[in-house]
């Protein structure tokens, strides 16, 4: 299964060819390839697939999918490796 979890870019690192964020989902962090969104900037809501950023997401519609998917944590917690805090 592949969620599409909404996670807030803490960090923005220059990398070659492209930046790399820093992507925090609820207190679990992991970097995400900002090929697709190179404009992105911190702060913003982006969603990731295959440590892609693909798309940016509201922050209020992040936030509610965030309790919505803190609410089924076996699940989120099998996708991103820990539990959503």
């Amino acid at each position: 299964m592949c969620l599409g979890i909404p996670g807030r870019i803490t960090q923005i690192r220059d990398s070659d060819p492209f930046p790399i964020a820093l992507v925090d989902y609820g207190g679990v962090r992991k970097d995400a390839c900002l090929a697709y969104i190179p404009d992105a900037v911190i702060g913003e809501y982006v969603i990731v697939h295959v440590g892609f950023a693909i798309a940016r997401v509201d922050e209020a519609e992040a936030l509610r999918t965030l309790d919505v998917l803190r609410a089924m944590g076996d699940q989120v917690a099998q996708e991103l490796g820990e539990p959503l805090r």
